[in-house]
């Protein structure tokens, strides 16, 4: 196992920032996941800790071993970084089967047949595909040719795995079970992870840490949860889950529990949240609340806003409902059952755990 840690890393391709300034540390055995849009730098900050890449500026750390130095041009060169990596096209090699596919590794590092033998059988039961040693490639799914990815990568008993959107090309359901799969054997092992992704879920599932990047820079770094519930910033927010932005107008005073009115919503609409220490009454803010924290009703609330029942879709275990509160759109996740709205009609809503966004 090992630690990683990047020290004011930055990548530029001519005039464009890759990443820049990235200043991370990724504790021994933990499993952390880069998490953002495309081409926001996960994949070129991965590749750097890989040795793929090399770094405009800044240093890396794997263990206590200087891989990466721009201001020295040291560059460990990728074979001799003791790493892993899964890519997203799983990059197995069609004229070998399983067994070779997965021995590889050891091949090239001339570990005896024997050896060879006894790993492989290991890390095919540690993913597995135990028995399925002399398949070729194309007689595999997809999530099996994606364990042979990762039972590869495992072989050689790295400190560090990398894996790069790994599950990008499975259907739905399969990525899904391949999630807690990887998972499982990252817990067994007790390996440390850097796992690139763009989706939300797989980072919740996954994550002991998510790392949230924007154009090259870290808008957050925490544990899943505060990642949802307390964004740091309006990205953050917006791209974790599904959220309502409401604009308003500080009315109480500042610090602690406060009282925010909402622009575009007739009643005056007022709404009570934590507000930042900085915020004075006339301040403007953005508050957010996530859909599943709208309670929406047919009868009137004690503090509840009223509004009109705009769009209706069932979903299954849930209902997705968009209403109109005056100028203003928010969306609403309830269970399913017991629904007696229809579209068009009036409805009350109140809104619980709003929180203020930092500027």
């Amino acid at each position: 196992m090992a630690v990683i840690r990047l020290e004011n890393v930055s990548k530029r391709f001519g005039e464009v920032a890759a990443v820049s300034g990235f200043t991370e540390t990724v504790g021994d055995g933990e499993f952390v996941s880069l998490l953002g849009p495309s081409g926001c730098g996960k994949t070129t900050t991965l590749r750097i800790i890989a040795g793929f890449e090399r770094a405009s500026d800044g240093r890396v750390f794997i263990g206590d071993q200087l891989v990466s130095c721009a201001q020295t041009r040291t560059s460990v060169p990728p074979e001799r970084r003791n790493i892993g990596m899964v890519f997203q096209s799983y990059a197995v090699w069609p004229h070998m089967n399983v067994f070779d596919n997965v021995g590889y590794p050891l091949k090239v590092r001339r570990v005896p047949r024997e050896m060879i033998r006894v790993k492989v059988e290991q890390v095919l039961d540690l993913v597995h595909l135990a028995g399925m040693d002399r398949r070729l490639p194309s007689q595999l799914s997809g999530g099996q040719q994606q364990r042979v990815a990762l039972a590869r990568a495992l072989v050689a008993e790295p400190a560090l795995l990398l894996l790069d959107e790994p599950l990008s090309n499975l259907d739905a359901k399969l990525r899904e079970s391949m999630r807690f799969e990887i998972k499982d054997v990252q817990r067994r092992l007790k390996i440390t992870v850097l796992y690139v992704t763009h989706d939300q879920a797989e980072a919740m599932v996954l994550s002991d840490r998510i790392i949230v990047m924007a154009k090259g820079v870290t808008q957050q770094s925490d544990v899943p949860r505060r990642i949802y519930e307390h964004p740091a910033n309006r990205f953050v927010a917006d791209f974790i889950g599904l959220i309502n932005f409401l604009d308003g107008r500080v009315v109480s005073s500042p610090g602690g529990p406060g009282c925010v009115e909402l622009d575009g919503i007739p009643g005056p609409a007022r709404v009570e949240c934590e507000l930042p220490p900085s915020a004075r009454a006339g301040d403007r803010i953005t508050l957010a609340v996530r859909p599943e924290n709208v309670r929406v009703s047919s009868t009137p609330l004690a503090a509840g806003v009223r509004a009109r029942l705009a769009r209706k879709v069932y979903l299954g275990n849930q209902v997705d409902y968009r209403v109109a509160a005056g100028a203003t759109e928010i969306r609403v996740a309830a269970e399913a059952g017991g629904d007696d709205l229809d579209e068009g009609h009036e409805v009350w809503l109140e809104l619980r755990k709003v929180f203020a966004l930092a500027k």
